[in-house]
């Protein structure tokens, strides 16, 4: 069950953050946009309009401030298409911006629970989400019981990272996991300051592979470097200040954080009689896409 921290944490960032992302995710020129289309399998955005011309009804599980609804309804069609998002803590700002849009619906709902009286989806993306409920298998389970014969679920969740990464990501996330957003800001406003620096030394190393640290040998700029493999030291020119340090009390503040493994999901779609027809692991995380071949 998902726990009051991490309820609270998404809670306070996106009411004091309901526009964090949201303009740029469904831009075709953003990294962000590029990021999400390309490790669900699509070349542009041309790819993601084929993709969801046929969708009837699709699910944005975990909405958040309801900026990949916006995406998913920017590139469906909102005669053809409903789009439903749900989310724990967030529904309401989700419903605030996308007032405007057609055919689209939030509710306030927990992965966890029940879902069958939202009824049955064709395509449920649910990304950046599982590895915050407690348990990130009971909510893909509950997804694939409303998805239809047919139908295709994408998930994304947090690969599990090289060791001394995940040892300063345990100690930074047990030390401000109880303090307040304001006081939890103040300490992710300093990783943030070093990760601004890093990136602006603008200078590429060559490294060795080191075994026991999980280091893969290249060359690397110097803060991926360490964002890759000591600490997340977040920081995008796209983004203002705020918007980066945002971003690291998103991943250090909640105490629901699993990390996976791509043989783990795997054996999720398996077990739930899902063909899987894509798979993107990068640095970060795990992304799989899979179809539901009959009713289990």
């Amino acid at each position: 069950m998902e726990s009051n921290n991490t309820s609270r944490s998404f809670s306070d960032k996106w009411h004091k953050n309901a526009q964090l992302a949201f303009k740029t995710t469904s831009d075709p020129q953003s990294e962000v946009f590029n990021w999400i289309v390309g490790r669900n399998g699509f070349k542009d955005e041309q790819g993601l309009v084929n993709y969801l011309s046929d969708k009837k009804r699709i699910l944005d599980g975990g909405c958040g401030n309801g900026r990949v609804t916006a995406l998913l309804r920017k590139y469906s069609n909102p005669e053809t298409t409903e789009i439903v998002g749900i989310d724990l803590t967030a529904a309401d700002v989700a419903q605030e911006n996308l007032s405007d849009e057609k055919n689209v619906h939030f509710y306030s709902k927990n992965l966890l629970d029940n879902l069958e009286d939202l009824g049955k989806f064709d395509f449920i993306y649910c990304q950046e989400v599982l590895h915050h409920t407690g348990n990130a298998l009971k909510g893909f389970e509950n997804l694939v019981q409303i998805l239809e014969p047919g139908g295709e679920i994408a998930i994304y969740v947090y690969k599990q990272k090289a060791p001394v990464r995940e040892f300063v990501d345990d100690y930074i996330r047990d030390r401000i996991a109880d303090l307040s957003y304001e006081e939890a800001i103040k300490h992710c406003d300093q990783l943030t300051e070093l990760g601004k620096v890093l990136s602006e030394l603008k200078l590429n190393i060559k490294v060795p592979a080191v075994d026991l640290l999980q280091i893969e040998a290249g060359e690397y700029d110097i803060q991926r470097f360490l964002y890759h493999f000591f600490a997340k030291l977040f920081w995008n020119d796209a983004y203002t200040f705020n918007e980066n340090s945002v971003i690291n009390y998103d991943w250090y503040h909640p105490i629901d954080c699993t990390r996976h493994t791509i043989e783990e999901v795997r054996d999720w779609f398996n077990q739930s009689g899902l063909v899987i027809n894509h798979e993107c692991v990068d640095h970060y995380g795990i992304t799989v896409k899979g179809k539901k071949t009959d009713e289990k």
